[in-house]
């Protein structure tokens, strides 16, 4: 099987070998097999074929045929780029244009540089070399460093390994370290090939450096190889070769040439200390050979001229002897054959002369581990290093020969003259170390004690249970005669007690037991001595003190070094025991003639016991009072009288001439420990402003200009500085106050009581504000840049300290800015802002940010960062700045750079405050809405020199964050380790979309099929199931928000994507596929979702799952507990309260609160702080408790700790799944809302949702506010499915349209319906609920009720349906269709009763409860839900439970409440307004669902009573004539809306006229007439205003409200004898003025709607209708005969019906029964031929109805014929209607005349009348039933009864 890629090699050995969780099987399985296939592509490593003339002739032809790939054809460039490719790599001409290939893939090489494209295709190259060698190291690193995986794994991996090694893997890497190095195509090419290649960003990088780190990495593998296989013996010569030809070349500044060296070093030293140390006999070590070894130690012990040479070969030496030592050791412990001869015992000692002659233990220590080179290598591999360095020395020091060796050197080294000088004049120039310039050569063994020191000083560890190391320094510590001795020893010590055990045991050591004259007490008698002498030399007449020993000097600084060390890593609780008396530490510290760097070690020793305790705090400050050397701050322009020997003196004229610094560094050390470890900040530092003036004056302002004799020391000072900086910066506020106090000080002023009155922080930021020293000097350590910090950090030892000090610069930079702005408020202009200082020098600006490339320490990434968003935020112009000094570019790649390293890195960061990835990302989303061109726009390669919105992203083609967060989320890969950035990067790209400005490149870029970004991560992210809560709950709730932002921006997508766009609407339609399964063009676009190649699947399988549902099943889970349970303790202290007090506290902890808010905006618990505040409380009760008390109470705070944490996570967890389900809704709403026709089997796909919805809501583990979210996504889908039913059907394959349609709309099964009810009742009537929940439910529920409701379009009648029916072809069958949809109707209505009933109890109570006590709103949605009820109630089950309840008592009760209240301008009568109207509503459905049985309840309820003491005139109140306009407005809202109530009122009364028994004319005295009566009279005004209101100009509601006076008084005020209300004269005025009209024309009521005009004119004839009813009740039941017309005998003037009137309103119903008549028949007859219509047609039809908001520009034939059916269906409904409401008033006039005409006292008048009634009865007798759609039998024996009257009478 071919090699995988060495990108796909490197991903697979990365995520099982460098992934902090172990792998999975499937992990250890793919990377095996990968192991097996990459064996050839390891055994010829960075072996590639060369160039061949057959290929090149090929590509020349400019066709080329590569493996599984169509042919590619060339043009000039690529044929001239690939030949140079394989001219200058030595590589195949195929391979090269491969190497093209993929660069265009990667990187599209279309309109770039031929230059360009080369050093692409190379730089390509050399990545995938790179990613091969990094895996063979990776592989090597796993086996060799034991990292927790498992054997099994590790053991398969060593055994392929051992098999690449014998079959010549080694011996490749040790050619491949010699051979790359050289001037050739295959190394570091010719001088005249291209020097340069562009990497992964785009950066020219150095070819020569490129092939420098591929050593490096070799040079590592070949070291990590001898611990997995021993070098045989051509290999040990051929590395030994190696390493001295990289020695000879080695240049001490060229960091990876010595780290190779170091490489091929330790290699050899590994097989020699492996191989001395194995216990294996099944194969021989390498001295066994006799050849060998005798070759090879006379390679070895051959010396030469070159120093570097001579010393790593000096190193192999002492590997080799030990070797030599330990394998004749083994022979002669078996015995062997061959005795052990003399001459290998002279060999040994020969090889012991030259190591100690040439003293290699110095050059390892000072020219190896010392090194910048070295301690910058890789940490793994300085591990292994420094681990076999000590292998080598314990083997050395416990070996019998090398014994007596030691000891010779040892004595040797003790004879020797002391290398101190004898004493001088203190005031004379030394230096540190004292050392003479003619100092001798170092001693062996002083070289050999600090080499020891120096591997125990790296990695402390390796001292614990090291018995021959503790011997070794047993017999090294006895009987010191030489001082340089007995320091070298003491510096042992110090790094052997830099561990808690080892710091242990050098206590003890010198504790007086072990040596004699070293030890704890020598330390301090020697400074007690040294003190005594120089008091008795102040008290003496001699004025010069006697001058300080060097050597004696050398040796208290030593072991004070000791002291220090034992004290900082001693056991906290021991070392306070260890020291009780330090006050000699501090006596010295005063005189002058003890050497500064001895005052240095006091102090450094002394701060280490700063922290021991806090009474060794205080002792050390009264000490240092006391004793220590003064800090006299001198005012500015002020001069002491006589010169002091203070710390001043001392730095400028003791220090500064010896170049050394050590009292001062020490000082300030000191200070800042002792300052840092300070709790009482109330003062804000003013007790040591003395001290800041010090160092902000005389140390740091001319830190700069001194000299400094060693480098180190000028960043230790520096450090030393800034800390104090930091301090103060950090440790103490600026309130409002400080600032006032300073600036009502602010002037010249220098009195001690001025700088007394200072305070460091407020003098510090100052300083910035304006540009001064500390501003200028710390500025000037950031000018460093960043590329001469890398150089200093990888060349030179002072580097770390350089990085430390340009971190601390950064820091104090950022706490500045986060004070300045206050100060620049009341200081301007003299002190501005920070980012105002470095605008002026924009080179300031530019070099604080690049400080984001410096990868080696990522706190100073962090701190470039913060300083960018500060930056951005401040300063608008920020990015033309970047662009005006051309360094936006490189910004652009140090970002993408830096954030690219991140998501590749394998580290778990715990703190992500420190993330720099999180950084970067939350960098981006902040700056998205600032002003355009922002830093986001930048960082993602936005067009920021023109439109940002006309951007065209190419994110292939240029290197930013863009690419990477694109490519990074494109693979997933690492979830666990980078959650958080894939969380923000979809945050990112969300915000991106939402955006005015991003949004049209963002989704321009991601709708494209290149990343179909909406949806492909739905199957993979989405729906994946969620991490377990035990096992890492911060991945889980990580997860639940990129689920929530991908969701989001899914719902985006399909919110805002215009889908007359393809790409767009390619997008869209891959949305829907991918999420719910039902797009109904998935097949026509099915190669849109898969790869090519894939065939496309037909089948119902797992493509068109709906992933809605298991995202919605991801999300359902019991949120954790944030509940507190307290321990008994702090119940019996009563302390719970001021816990509570504290956590009701909503500020966050700057504020003085315990809280603060997380980078995803969470409220949390600051775990510090809140832990501050209960340490405060426990001192508060401190004095009350016993120990165990005391011991109770700290462990209920440990308890209280331990729960905020989990409160936290527990919190995070809620909000995140919050955030999800927030989400999922918004999809589903939207994707139903907007994309709805773009889904098949829309139905099902709602019912699914709703019915989904409703069983998550009513699950336990929902909480109150997940049930909301997803209660809205059922009212969203109830009202979808409700407009689904009677939208156009799809699917038909013509486009014609039925009748039938009309009924088979997609309608739900009963058993459908029946889940979706059962389920909402049990959501209802869950446990946990809240009133606002339940209002959305109740609204879903009448949602669900109005589905159930009907089987048609309520505005079509079911006659029409019918009519319809019978004339479609297959009327039969259409008929059973329509009696089964009835029957399933009626079927659907019982069972919604059955499942309702089962809860009935829990149920009302819960509505009834909202309806009496809830709010106004869920009051008005409760009534509602009742009236629902009632509407589906069978038997009276209902009703008889609201009557148990009191609620109708109570309704009616309320009702008349509201209209006897005066009215008030509140909301609260708008909400109140609302509620009446429902319950106005319930009563009317009791009234019209149970009919008279529902009527005689509520009167029996005393309902009249209620409706009668209704102030249903309080409209009419005029309002006081003071109250403003707006109080005038707004009453007449309320007005109106009371106004709008009286309608509801009328028809509760008209519903009672019901009960009127017609029959029972002669009981006047009726009951219900009376009451009826009753009311009229007493609603008279508002009675009379409505009869003689206009109608002309009459509004619908006007209408409504006199027909309903009109009914009610034509039912009842006929029983009335006595008409002092006028009403019949009111009546009468109507007939007049309306039976006069003509009904033939439409202009009655003009409406651009047609539709609107019917339903008016059907308004007006039932009013009609009514006042006729009334005459027909005058003439038949009152036998009351009117008049033929108006005559001159009118009573008093008043008017009174006339036979005339009801003539004309006969005329007027048969002019109009003919028109609607005709009218209805064409409409029936447009609705036959509507298929034959043409789109034209159908569109004048729909906007005739008014009905153009109905239909888009997209819509087909078929949607807009269903819609004009629709429209001309309901008229002709209508016109049905009116038909039989015109027959019943022709039925009532026809009557009327038929009693005038039969009464012999009328009749003889009646023949005038008689010759204009004749013509109208005509025209009745010619109406055709076809024409009228009613049988009109009877309707015309009437007519032909009153004609032959009328004939009868015109004869007489």
């Amino acid at each position: 099987m071919a090699p995988p890629p060495p990108r796909e090699l490197l991903a697979v050995v990365e995520a099982a070998l460098l992934s902090p969780a172990p792998p999975s099987p499937a992990q250890r399985v793919e990377l095996l097999h990968a192991l097996r296939d990459a064996a050839p592509a390891f055994r010829e490593l960075l072996s590639y074929p060369g160039p061949k003339a057959s290929d090149r002739t090929q590509v020349e032809a400019k066709e080329v045929r590569l493996p599984d790939m169509p042919p590619i054809t060339l043009d000039d460039t690529d044929v001239q780029t690939a030949l140079k490719l394989s001219d200058e790599l030595n590589l195949n001409e195929i391979e090269c244009v491969r190497l093209l290939v993929s660069a265009n893939r990667e990187w599209v090489l279309y309109g770039r540089e031929p230059l360009e494209i080369y050093r692409l295709a190379a730089g390509l190259w050399y990545m995938e070399r790179r990613d091969l060698i990094t895996s063979l190291y990776i592989l090597l690193r796993s086996v060799v460093l034991d990292q927790g995986l498992d054997a099994d794994l590790m053991y398969e991996i060593q055994s392929q390994m051992e098999a690449l090694f014998s079959d010549g893997l080694r011996q490749r890497i040790i050619t491949l370290v010699k051979e790359l190095n050289r001037e050739e195509p295959s190394g570091i090419g010719r001088p005249s090939s291209e020097s340069y290649v562009l990497d992964f960003r785009g950066a020219l990088v150095e070819r020569r450096a490129i092939v420098s780190r591929e050593r490096l990495s070799l040079s590592h593998c070949l070291a990590l190889s001898a611990l997995i296989k021993l070098m045989g013996p051509k290999e040990v010569k051929d590395t030994f070769s190696i390493l001295k030809g990289c020695a000879a070349e080695v240049n001490e500044n060229t960091s990876v040439e010595l780290q190779i060296t170091y490489g091929v070093l330790f290699s050899l030293v590994v097989t020699f200390v492996s191989d001395a140390l194995s216990t294996s006999h099944e194969k021989a070590s390498l001295p066994s050979d006799s050849s060998f070894r005798r070759e090879f130690h006379e390679l070895v012990t051959r010396t030469c001229n070159n120093t570097t040479v001579e010393g790593f070969v000096g190193i192999v030496r002492l590997a080799w002897t030990v070797l030599l030592m330990l394998t004749q050791d083994q022979n002669s412990a078996r015995d062997s054959v061959i005795n052990a001869s003399s001459g290998v015992v002279a060999d040994i000692w020969s090889c012991l002369d030259i190591i100690c002659r040439l003293n290699a233990f110095e050059f390892l220590r000072e020219r190896v581990m010392q090194t910048a080179a070295y301690q910058n290598d890789d940490d793994d591999i300085v591990y292994m290093y420094t681990g076999y360095a000590h292998k080598l020395m314990m083997c050395f020091l416990s070996h019998p020969t090398c014994r007596d060796k030691i000891k010779e050197i040892k004595e040797k080294a003790m004879n020797a003259l002391s290398p101190y000088a004898l004493p001088r004049d203190h005031r004379e120039d030394l230096n540190i170390s004292g050392e003479q310039t003619g100092q001798p050569t170092k001693q062996p063994f002083v070289s050999l004690l600090e080499l020891v020191g120096e591997i125990y000083q790296k990695e402390p560890e390796l001292v614990h249970g090291n018995e021959e190391l503790w011997t070794f320094v047993v017999y090294a510590g006895e009987d010191h005669t030489n001082t340089r001795t007995l320091v070298a020893f003491l510096g042992l010590l110090s790094t052997l007690a830099s561990s808690e055990v080892g710091a242990a045991k050098v206590y003890e050591l010198l504790q007086g037991k072990v040596y004699r004259s070293v030890g704890w007490n020598t330390l301090f008698d020697c400074l007690s001595i040294y003190e005594e002498k120089f008091k008795k030399s102040l008290q003496s007449a001699t004025s010069m003190l006697p001058d300080f020993p060097e050597g004696d000097a050398q040796a208290l600084v030593a072991y004070l070094a000791v002291l220090q060390k034992v004290v900082e890593n001693g056991n906290p609780s021991e070392r306070r025991k260890w020291f009780p008396d330090i006050e000699p530490l501090f006596k010295l510290l005063s005189y002058e003639n003890v050497p500064p760097y001895l005052k240095g070690a006091l102090r450094n020793s002394i701060t280490a016991f700063v922290k021991v305790s806090p009474q060794l705090k205080d002792a050390v400050w009264s000490y240092l009072e006391q004793y220590d050397l003064p800090v006299v701050t001198v005012s500015p322009g002020q001069h002491t009288a006589t010169q002091v020997y203070d710390m001043r003196f001392e730095l400028n004229e003791v220090e500064a001439r010896r170049e050394s610094y050590p009292s001062t560094i020490s000082f300030l050390n000191l200070v800042n420990a002792l300052i840092a470890e300070e709790r009482n900040i109330s003062d804000k530092g003013r007790r040591f402003m003395g001290i800041f003036k010090f160092v902000y004056e005389d140390v740091f302002g001319p830190f700069p200009q001194r000299a400094y004799g060693d480098p180190r020391e000028k960043w230790e000072l520096a450090l030393a500085c800034l800390e104090h900086f930091r301090l103060v910066l950090r440790m103490y506020d600026i309130k409002d106050d400080d600032i006032y106090a300073a600036f009502s000080t602010f002037g010249p002023s220098t009195s001690n009581a001025s700088i007394e009155k200072q305070l460091p922080v407020l003098e510090l930021v100052k300083d910035f504000m304006c540009g001064k020293v500390a501003f200028r000097n710390i500025m000037n350590i950031v000018l460093v840049g960043v590329d001469t910090l890398i150089n200093e950090r990888t060349t030179q030892t002072y580097g770390i300290l350089l990085e430390k000090t340009v971190h601390l610069s950064l820091e104090i930079f950022i706490l500045v800015m986060e004070r300045d702005l206050v100060l620049a408020d009341v200081f301007r202009p003299l002190y501005q802002p920070l980012d105002v200082v470095l605008s002026q020098n924009h080179r300031q600006i530019i070099a604080l940010l690049e400080f984001v490339r410096y990868d080696y320490l990522p706190e100073i990434q962090q701190c470039s960062i913060k300083i960018m968003g500060i930056l951005s935020s401040r300063i608008v112009g920020l990015v033309q700045l970047l662009l005006k000094d051309n360094v936006s570019k490189s910004v652009i790649e140090d970002y993408a750079a830096c954030l690219e390293y991140r998501f590749d890195d394998f580290q778990v960061i715990e703190n992500t405050k420190d993330d720099v990835g999180v950084l970067i990302l939350q960098l981006l989303i902040d700056n998205i809405c600032r002003p355009a061109p922002n830093i986001t726009h930048l960082l993602l390669r936005f067009d920021v020199n023109g439109p940002i919105e006309r951007t065209v992203l190419k994110p292939k083609s240029h290197y930013s964050c863009l690419k990477i967060i694109l490519d990074n989320l494109e693979k997933v890969t690492k979830p666990d380790i980078n959650a958080l950035l894939h969380e923000f990067s979809f945050q990112l790209l969300y915000e991106l979309c939402l955006d005015p400005l991003t949004c049209g490149p963002v989704m321009d870029l991601l709708s494209t099929t290149k990343y179909q970004f909406f949806s492909k991560h739905v199957e993979t992210i989405a729906v994946s199931p969620l991490p377990k809560r035990n096992i890492n709950q911060a991945l889980r709730i990580s997860t639940l928000h990129q689920r929530a932002w991908l969701l989001k921006m899914l719902a985006l997508a399909l919110h805002v994507s215009d889908i007359s766009s393809s790409v767009y609407r390619e997008a869209v339609l891959a949305i829907l596929n991918d999420t719910f399964g039902h797009c109904a063009e998935n097949m026509k676009n099915a190669s849109m979702f898969q790869s090519p190649g894939t065939p496309i699947n037909t089948s119902n399988g797992p493509m068109n799952r709906n992933k809605v549902l298991e995202l919605l099943e991801v999300v359902q889970f019991r949120c954790p507990d944030t509940s507190m349970k307290y321990p008994q303790l702090l119940s019996n202290l009563r302390v719970e309260s001021k816990v509570e007090e504290i956590l009701r506290n909503s500020a966050t902890s700057e504020f003085g609160g315990v809280y603060y808010f997380s980078e995803r905006g969470d409220r949390l618990i600051d775990l510090d702080a809140f832990h501050q505040k209960l340490i405060q409380m426990s001192q508060e009760l401190h004095t009350q408790l016993s120990e165990s008390e005391k011991g109770e109470l700290k462990e209920s705070f440990h308890h209280m700790l331990k729960w905020a944490w989990r409160y936290n996570k527990n919190l995070e967890e809620q909000a995140a799944q919050l955030h999800m389900l927030t989400s999922w809704s918004q999809t589903v709403e939207v994707a139903v809302s907007r994309r709805m026709s773009l889904l098949e089997d829309r139905s099902q796909l709602l019912f699914e949702l709703l019915d989904a919805s409703l069983g998550a809501t009513s699950s336990p583990d929902c909480s109150v506010k997940m049930a909301y979210i997803l209660t809205n996504v059922a009212l969203t889908c109830m009202a979808k499915l409700r407009d689904e039913r009677f939208v156009c059907p799809t699917g038909a394959d013509s486009d014609a349209v039925t009748c039938l349609d009309i009924i088979s709309a997609k309608q739900l099964s009963n058993a459908a319906c029946n889940s979706l009810l059962f389920k909402l009742i049990m959501a209802i009537t869950r446990n946990e609920s809240s009133e606002t929940l339940r209002r959305r439910q109740y609204a879903l529920l009448l949602s669900y009720f109005q589905y159930c409701g009907s089987i048609h379009d309520s505005d079509v009648p079911p006659s029409v349906i019918r009519f319809l029916l019978l004339e479609e072809q297959d009327g039969d069958d259409d008929e059973l269709t329509l009696q089964k949809v009835l029957k399933e109707q009626s079927e659907l209505a019982r069972a919604n009763f059955a499942i309702i009933r089962k809860d009935a109890q829990a149920v009302i109570d819960l509505v009834t409860k909202d309806a009496i006590h809830g709010s106004e709103a869920g009051k008005a949605i409760s009534f509602y839900v009742l009236d629902s009820l009632i509407s589906i109630d069978h038997d009276k089950y209902f009703l008889n439970q609201l009557q148990s309840r009191g609620i109708l008592r109570s309704c009616l009760s309320d009702v008349s409440n509201y209209f006897s209240k005066d009215m008030s301008f509140s909301s609260e009568f708008s909400q109140r307004f609302c509620t009446a109207d429902a319950q106005f509503s319930l009563l009317l459905r009791i009234s019209h669902h149970y009919g008279k049985y529902g009527s005689q309840i509520l009167l029996s309820m005393g309902a009249l009573q209620n409706l009668s003491s209704c102030n249903l005139l309080g409209y009419q109140k005029k309002g006081s004539s003071r109250l403003n306009s707006n109080v005038v407005k707004e009453r007449a809202v309320e007005i109106d809306k009371k106004r709008s109530l009286t309608a509801p009122v009328l028809r509760i009364v008209t519903s009672f006229t019901s009960l009127v028994d017609s029959a029972d004319f002669l009981e006047v005295k009726n009951k219900i007439v009376r009451e009826i009566v009753d009311f009229a009279k007493q609603n008279q005004s508002i009675f009379n205003s409505i009869l003689r209101e206009n109608i002309s100009g009459a509004n619908a509601f006007t209408l409504e409200r006199l027909n309903m006076v009109v009914s009610i008084l034509s039912k009842v005020w006929a029983y009335e004898e006595n008409d002092e209300c006028s009403y019949v004269q009111d009546l009468f005025s109507m007939m007049h003025s309306l039976f006069s009209l003509d009904f033939g024309s439409l202009n009655l009521i003009q409406s651009p709607n047609m539709i609107e005009n019917q339903k008016s004119e059907l308004v007006l004839f039932g009013l009609c209708f009514g006042l006729i009813s009334y005459l027909y009740f005058l003439a038949t039941k009152k036998n009351m005969r009117f008049q033929i017309s108006v005559g001159d005998n009118s009573e008093h003037g008043q008017q009174q019906p006339t036979l005339q009137m009801v003539s004309d309103l006969l005329n007027s119903v048969t002019l109009a029964l003919e028109r609607v008549g005709e009218e209805k028949y064409l409409l029936l007859n447009k609705v036959r031929d509507l298929n034959e219509l043409s789109r034209k047609e159908v569109d004048e039809i729909i906007k005739v109805c008014m009905k153009q908001d109905c239909i888009s520009p997209n819509d087909n034939i078929r949607k807009r014929r269903y819609i004009a059916m629709i429209d001309l269906c309901c008229m002709a409904g209508n016109r049905d209607q009116l038909i039989t409401l015109l027959l019943q008033v022709a039925e009532c006039a026809i009557t009327i005349l038929l009693v005038h005409f039969h009464d012999e006292a009328c009749a003889e008048d009646l023949s005038s009348f008689s010759d204009e009634l004749l013509p109208i009865l005509e025209r009745l007798e010619n109406l055709k039933e076809d024409k009228v759609g009613c049988n009109l039998k009877l309707f015309h024996r009437s007519v032909s009864t009153l004609k032959e009257t009328t004939v009868r009478s015109m004869a007489m």
